[in-house]
């Protein structure tokens, strides 16, 4: 008996397969299901983590964008937000100011500080030269209290030494709080570090702590009639011929959110 080529062998067995794969092709999708399913379980678990993380990234990406409007809007509340109240402020200051009829003694230019420096009481103001302010010009607040002098002047900006400056002395007098005392003219002096005294004042003159102190327009430095201060102690020696007293101003450096600069007197 002649043997049958490789070839033939080959396609009787895979006609036979094929045979036995149709007669039992339920448990052969069956049993390739059960030995596919952990793979297939796999990869579709992995296919879903991955497709959750890519839907992650465009939410944290559309999450940041959302954020970043958010934190535009907010930023833009606030700065309009500080506009409406820095607003508010100045016409509370003018209309004080348009209370004390200031604008009929004075004629006045509105500045505010932008720094300070009480170490050497010194002020910065936001005006200059092209608003008119010029060297030696008072500065005042809103209640007609004494601040100091315009000591230096830029194209757009000032430098306010304040009465308390070493370099200023200006007339002044003294007021008694109380009582039927007579006013005493001396003359004040800063000192630094916001202190200023008042000296060459009589000492037979009786003066309380808790007394005023106003500007006399006697040297002309400041015009008369503006509040300085109130005495906060006195001071006698016996080897002085005069006795002094030490100010307490009434200016705030802390509240000073807008000042006046007097033009002319």
């Amino acid at each position: 008996m002649k043997k049958l080529p490789a070839v033939k062998k080959i396609l009787v067995l895979g006609i036979m397969f094929l045979i036995l794969l149709n007669f039992f092709k339920d448990k052969v999708r069956n049993y390739f299901f059960l030995f596919s399913q952990p793979i297939q379980k796999f990869f579709w678990q992995k296919g879903n983590a991955v497709s959750e993380f890519f839907k992650t990234l465009v939410k944290l990406k559309d999450l940041k964008e959302e954020n970043e409007r958010l934190k535009s809007q907010v930023l833009s509340l606030l700065a309009e937000n500080a506009s409406l109240k820095e607003l508010k402020n100045e016409n509370e200051f003018l209309r004080k100011a348009l209370d004390l009829g200031l604008e009929k003694e004075f004629k006045l230019t509105l500045v505010e500080p932008t720094a300070k420096d009480p170490s050497r009481d010194l002020l910065t103001v936001n005006k200059g030269k092209k608003e008119g302010l010029a060297e030696g010009m008072v500065v005042i607040n809103q209640e007609k209290i004494l601040v100091g002098k315009v000591q230096k002047v830029y194209d757009d900006f000032s430098k306010v030494a304040l009465f308390t400056n070493k370099g200023i002395s200006f007339d002044v007098k003294i007021v008694p709080s109380e009582g039927e005392r007579e006013e005493i003219f001396g003359l004040a002096k800063g000192e630094g570090n916001l202190r200023a005294f008042v000296d060459f004042l009589p000492k037979e003159k009786e003066i309380k702590n808790g007394d005023l102190i106003i500007t006399a327009s006697l040297s002309g430095v400041f015009p008369g009639g503006l509040l300085v201060g109130k005495v906060k102690e006195v001071k006698k020696s016996d080897l002085e011929k005069f006795q002094k007293v030490e100010i307490e101003p009434l200016f705030d450096l802390n509240q000073t959110n807008f000042l006046w600069v007097v033009s002319n007197r």
